[in-house]
Order: structure tokens, then C-alpha cells, then sequence
């Protein structure tokens, strides 16, 4: 993969929409889960010791948990795959694979290049289609399949938990998020600047991750305001193989139209339009870099995922008001935090309900730590040592072991 960045980053982009500086990335990214588990491949142990009241000896055994299924995105087509794949395969167990339809080139040349690595046929089975409805709900009823992974939308999650709690199929998964983003009074404003252009703008803010809320103190809004707001209309929409474009086109129009009602939507109810970005001219699914200030917690914008280039910002003055704002969602995938102070921050990033915190940093992704939420955005983690732990089952045996 890392010899051919530059074709699969290109694909990305074709396929995906992405400014190309955001594939390249991408496609880094998800080398190095095959790099990681295949480190972990070696590590999966068993383990053999006496019974604590004697007699007789334990034997733990680690064995692969059989045929898994996979069902990816269209946001990270390279990255959201290899997740999933490399800790399959350094388990032990086959896959079945079926790519977004919108991004399903992708996952083929990842296909053929493992294919090319020396992966024996049969291991890696990648199933474009779509009629993903019918497709899934054949392979969960199949009592073959032991091990389903889905990254996708909370509402289509909980359809496929029930349709898997039929056959009791081992699960894990990533679903929607809506992370606040919090700048404290002592933060470094220019760094926290800095922090919320790579949480909300990469991928375009088509990201699970990506900045969803932005709760400002209110000491330094007006800073934090300003300086963003600079930075969104300073970045270049257009299409994302053009040399200096940082925003490419979101991935279809029915996505343009969803971040436009949410916009319209906050605006209706109080929002301020503090900065909007500019677009090409002529045909393409664009949407302009936005900050909105202002806005209230009932507006749509602050309770929904809004998955494209869209910053709604709000204030706060007490850190008890701010802690009960930045929970009363649903979803607990990731959440971001800038202070000067250590304490301060720790203290926060505990009473977050989110399974992953970003403190003065607005990249969090690594494929060497445990990725995933709480509440309604998951099940399980992806990547990290606890990654390969959900394609392992653990059989224990109870050893007669004679001492005369």
C-alpha cells in the first residue's frame, strides 16, 4: 500500500470526493493496521497454570471466532477496510467484505494487493453490491458467519443488532457521533484554531469523529470566533485532484441537502452566519466552509450529525452547565478539549461520556489505540491491542494431571 500511495490515493479521491492531501493520509492510515496486527499476530498466547486448589492444571486457548462479515463506508473506503480486515486476518479468520456502494473500487484494489502480498485465495472476499439489505440479512442468518462488524449509521445498527441477535452473532460496532469540541478560558486560542480545522475539516467533515458541536467559554469567544472563522473562509473548495483544494465535493447531493436543512434550520432559530466559504461555479456536490454562532441546543445542527463543513459554535461560563450540554446526546464517540491546564482537562475528558478524548488535539485516530464510543455510537473497539481480542473465542480445559 505504502508503494502505492499515490494510485489509491487517486482512486480515493475519484471515488470519494476527497481533496487529494486528505487520501494521501488516508491511505497511510490505513497501512499501518495490516503493519499492527501484524505485530499482534505473534502475540495471541495461551495459557497454562495450576488450579488454585490443586488437583489438576487450566489450559486457555485462543482460536479464531470463524467466518466474519463486514460491512464499511463510504467516508474512509481504504481505512474503514483495513480495520477491519488486518485484525481478521492476524486472527486466523476468513472474511466476507462488502464495500459502500458508492466507494467500492477502493476495497478492491486493497483486495488485490493483499492478493499480490501472497493472502491464499478465499481468505478475503470482497462483495460489491446494492441490495446490501438482502445481502447482510443472508449472511446473518447463515450460521457460519460467528463474527459481524458494521461502521454506519446508528439507526441502520440497530436494525442489523436485531437481525444478528437472532443467530447471537459476535459484534462489534461503530455508529454515528456528535462531538463537542471545547475551548476552555486558559486554552491556547490560536492551537485550539488549529485543532478544530483538522477535527471538523478533514475528509470535509465527513467524518464519525469529525467536530460536531463547538462550545466556546465565553471569555474567549469572541478570539476563538474570529480566528476560525478566518481560517474556514480561507479554505479552497474544488475538486479534490486540483493542486491547493483542501475541501472537495461531498460524497452526493442528497448529502449537500441534508447539511443545507441543518444549516437553514439553526439560522431559523437564532443562528448567525459568522463565515462561508466559497465554492467553484458549475456543476458538483459542494458545500461552503460555514461557521454559525449563536446557536441554540435545541437547533437540529447541535443534536444531529452533521457530516460536512458545517461548525456550529455556542458558549459556555460554568463547567457543570457545559459537562450536561456536552452529554445529553445519545451518541458517545469522541470529544475534544483544549486547556492549559492538565488537571482541568483530565478532569473533563473523565466526566465525558465518549470513548475517546482528543486533549489539545484535534487527530485522535491511531491504528495502536482502541477506537470506538459508548451510549449509542458502538459496540467494542477497533485497532489497539483490544482489536484483535473481538476475532479470538477463549476455550478453557480443565487438565487431569496425575502426580503419582
Amino acid at each position: 500500500m505504502r508503494e502505492h500511495t499515490d494510485t489509491l490515493a487517486r482512486l480515493i479521491v475519484l471515488e470519494n470526493g476527497k481533496a487529494y492531501r486528505d487520501a494521501v493520509s488516508e491511505v497511510g492510515y490505513a497501512a499501518e493496521f495490516f503493519r499492527w496486527f501484524a505485530e499482534e499476530a505473534v502475540r495471541i498466547g495461551s495459557s497454562f497454570g495450576d488450579a488454585p486448589g490443586g488437583g489438576f492444571r487450566h489450559v486457555v486457548r485462543r482460536h479464531p471466532v470463524g467466518v466474519t462479515a463486514f460491512v464499511t463506508p463510504w467516508n474512509f473506503p481504504a481505512a474503514m477496510a483495513t480495520r477491519k480486515i488486518a485484525p481478521a486476518l492476524a486472527a486466523g479468520c476468513p472474511v466476507l467484505l462488502k464495500p459502500a456502494p458508492d466507494t467500492p473500487f477502493t476495497a478492491l484494489a486493497i483486495a488485490a494487493l493483499l492478493s499480490e502480498a501472497g493472502l491464499p485465495d478465499g481468505l478475503l472476499n470482497v462483495l460489491p453490491t446494492d441490495r446490501a439489505p438482502e445481502v447482510v440479512s443472508a449472511w446473518l442468518r447463515d450460521e457460519r458467519v460467528r463474527k459481524f462488524s458494521f461502521t454506519g449509521s446508528t439507526a441502520t445498527g440497530r436494525t442489523l443488532l436485531g437481525q444478528a441477535a437472532e443467530n447471537v452473532v459476535n459484534v462489534t460496532m461503530e455508529l454515528g457521533g456528535n462531538a463537542p469540541f471545547i475551548v476552555c478560558e486558559d486554552a491556547d486560542v490560536d492551537a485550539a484554531v488549529r485543532g478544530a480545522m483538522d477535527a471538523k475539516m478533514r475528509g470535509g467533515g465527513e467524518v464519525c469523529i469529525a467536530a460536531n458541536r463547538f462550545y466556546v467559554h465565553e471569555s474567549v469567544a469572541a478570539e476563538f470566533t474570529e480566528k476560525f472563522a478566518a481560517a474556514m473562509t480561507a479554505v479552497r473548495a474544488g475538486a479534490g485532484l486540483e493542486e491547493g483544494v483542501t475541501l472537495g465535493p461531498m460524497i452526493n447531493r442528497t448529502a449537500v441537502e441534508s447539511i443545507r436543512s441543518l444549516v437553514d434550520d439553526a439560522v431559523a432559530r437564532g443562528a448567525k452566519v459568522a463565515a462561508r466559504g466559497s465554492v467553484p461555479e458549475g456543476p458538483g456536490c459542494y458545500h461552503p466552509a460555514t461557521v454559525l454562532v449563536d446557536v441554540p441546543e435545541d437547533a437540529r445542527i447541535m443534536n444531529e450529525e452533521v457530516f460536512g463543513p458545517v461548525a456550529p459554535l455556542a458558549t459556555f461560563a460554568d463547567e457543570d452547565e457545559l459537562v450536561a450540554r456536552a452529554n445529553a446526546t445519545v451518541h458517545g464517540l469522541a470529544s475534544y478539549i483544549y486547556s492549559r491546564d492538565v488537571g482541568r482537562a483530565l478532569r473533563l475528558s473523565e466526566r465525558l461520556e465518549t470513548g475517546m478524548v482528543g486533549l489539545n488535539r484535534g487527530l485522535l485516530s491511531d491504528p495502536a489505540a482502541p477506537f470506538g464510543g459508548v451510549k449509542q455510537s458502538g459496540l467494542g473497539r477497533e485497532g489497539g491491542r483490544e482489536g484483535i481480542e473481538a476475532f479470538l473465542e477463549t476455550q478453557y480445559i480443565a487438565l487431569d494431571w496425575p502426580t503419582d
